[in-house]
């Protein structure tokens, strides 16, 4: 599913009034009618007190079709008009006419305004700016933004919550709608999944108001969203006259005195993810312990007691994993510059594997290309530097994907895939996996369909997926305080089945 930038949902809109052969105004109106109908669904009767502040631009005239539709139905309606400045659209000034008509005569809120009371019981709907701004806000509007979300009614974010720009993070961070709900129209924006904007979405909804399909279609995107459907023609069959040579040889290498358990981690989630075979390589110390914790793994351990080497290495896998738990010393340093020049496909490098790379820049021009990196944001850091911004941070992974050719897989609530020039934002998972263990799982679940020849970018796309959706049915049985990593590779097998399965709609109350 494909996440537009500002100019193309303009261009989209623009091709949706020309090809449907209907007016701006027309399909301002078809955005409120559906606004309405919403709203109006959501709440039990029309005693409930609606307050709307609307800006003078588009997103305001969205705002004012859905005033007069509220007020035509009985709702007890209060419009506040932000009269930030002079440039007001047509489909504003349209709509403000046909509230007066109506007999509902709007509040203007200018800069030497007393800003008006919230109740606790209102409904406020924020369709001041949405996607539109492009610079701070005035300090008087900043206030007004300030002062609403002070307030203790309920906010309702038409678009986007104001203050929000859709590619930059703004600089007073306090000036922007803290929405209870955002109601956005058919088209997801980066906003909604990035750490530092999602917070002032709240719960997200999109609405379907008929945008043109070949549009939407014939628009070139740089970022997508990978749902279910997304991600199920990944998914490659098993043929039946295959044996584990079928599926793959996987070295899952790393551990060392004390952090042998994220080796067993990923060895375990690789087998869970379907690699026909696997060896593990750690320090002598680990040896009875992944003897005992992964008997279906084979085993090779260094010379050293307590670090690795991998002088004992006498095969040639088909995907090398290395990092976690490795440490950052001269040994672990060996062991990735050895098995980085001895092979020629992508590895997946994580943890002290992508300190070490931070440590020896060397290391990165030797790299396979398509190797991924699944760096958490203290690693990335180490990586890449500091950044301004979340947005920053992406051109910034972005500009090393494409300088060293190497798929970056950013972990957090919403994983992105950075390949080159293009993002795949992951849709599963949950705040019950921000926990020890959990990202060790992930780079065995992608090892684990490298193994399996599925291109680099596919597996890792499709491997982020799966290990969210596992986490999510964990999840469902016993809540996120008791998910644990080692719970996520037990419902591997069912996160693969869950593919196949028809998603259940919630039934319809009486």
């Amino acid at each position: 599913m494909k996440i537009f930038d500002r100019e193309q949902i303009y261009q989209i809109d623009k091709q949706t009034i020309q090809n449907q052969n209907i007016t701006q105004d027309e399909l301002m109106e078809r955005v409120g009618t559906r606004l309405f109908a919403w709203l109006d669904e959501q709440l039990p009767s029309t005693d409930q007190k609606i307050v709307l502040f609307c800006g003078v631009g588009n997103n305001g005239g969205d705002g004012l079709v859905l005033a007069r539709l509220l007020l035509l139905k009985g709702y007890e309606v209060t419009v506040h008009v932000v009269n930030f400045g002079e440039g007001r659209t047509e489909g504003f000034l349209k709509n403000l006419d046909r509230l007066k008509e109506n007999k509902l005569w709007p509040n203007f809120i200018s800069e030497d305004s007393d800003f008006p009371t919230l109740q606790e019981n209102e409904i406020v709907i924020d369709a001041i700016f949405g996607i539109g701004l492009t610079r701070s806000l005035s300090p008087w509007v900043a206030s007004l933004v300030k002062h609403i979300n002070k307030q203790a009614a309920y906010v309702i974010a038409i678009d986007v919550p104001s203050g929000l720009f859709l590619d930059k993070f703004p600089d007073d961070e306090e000036a922007i709608i803290q929405a209870n709900f955002t109601v956005s129209f058919q088209l997801y924006k980066l906003i909604f999944f990035l750490p530092q904007t999602a917070k002032y979405i709240g719960g997200l909804r999109l609405l379907n108001i008929g945008l043109d399909a070949e549009a939407i279609h014939k628009s070139m995107a740089s970022k997508f969203l990978m749902s279910k459907n997304d991600v199920l023609p990944l998914y490659r069959n098993r043929a039946k006259f295959s044996h584990k040579g079928s599926y793959g040889h996987a070295l899952v290498v790393g551990g060392s005195y004390g952090k042998i358990g994220c080796v067993s981690l990923s060895s375990k989630a690789a087998l869970r993810t379907g690699v026909g075979k696997l060896t593990a390589l750690v320090p002598s110390c680990g040896y009875q312990i992944l003897q005992t914790s992964v008997p279906e793994a084979m085993l090779v351990t260094s010379n050293l007691e307590n670090e690795l080497n991998a002088e004992n290495i006498d095969f040639i896998p088909d995907v090398v994993c290395f990092g976690m738990g490795a440490g950052t010393g001269e040994n672990a340093y060996i062991t990735l510059l050895n098995l980085i020049e001895d092979t020629k496909n992508p590895m997946l490098i994580d943890a002290d594997g992508i300190n070490l790379l931070a440590k020896h820049p060397g290391l990165i021009e030797k790299l396979p290309e398509k190797t991924i990196l699944t760096p958490h944001p203290g690693e990335l850091t180490r990586l890449l530097g500091t950044w301004t911004d979340d947005f920053d941070k992406l051109e910034k992974c972005k500009t090393f994907s494409k300088t060293h050719k190497v798929i970056i897989v950013l972990k957090g609530a919403h994983t992105i895939v950075v390949a080159e020039d293009n993002l795949y934002v992951n849709t599963t998972g949950n705040p019950g996996m921000a926990t020890a263990g959990s990202g060790d799982v992930l780079s065995g679940v992608i090892t684990a369909l490298l193994a399996q020849q599925y291109d680099p970018l596919m597996a890792s796309i499709l491997g982020v997926y799966l290990h969210g959706k596992a986490g999510d049915l964990v999840a469902q049985q016993n809540g996120y305080e008791a998910l644990i990593a080692s719970d996520i590779i037990a419902y591997m097998g069912k996160a693969f089945i869950s593919l196949f399965q028809e998603e259940q709609k919630p039934a319809k109350e009486a």
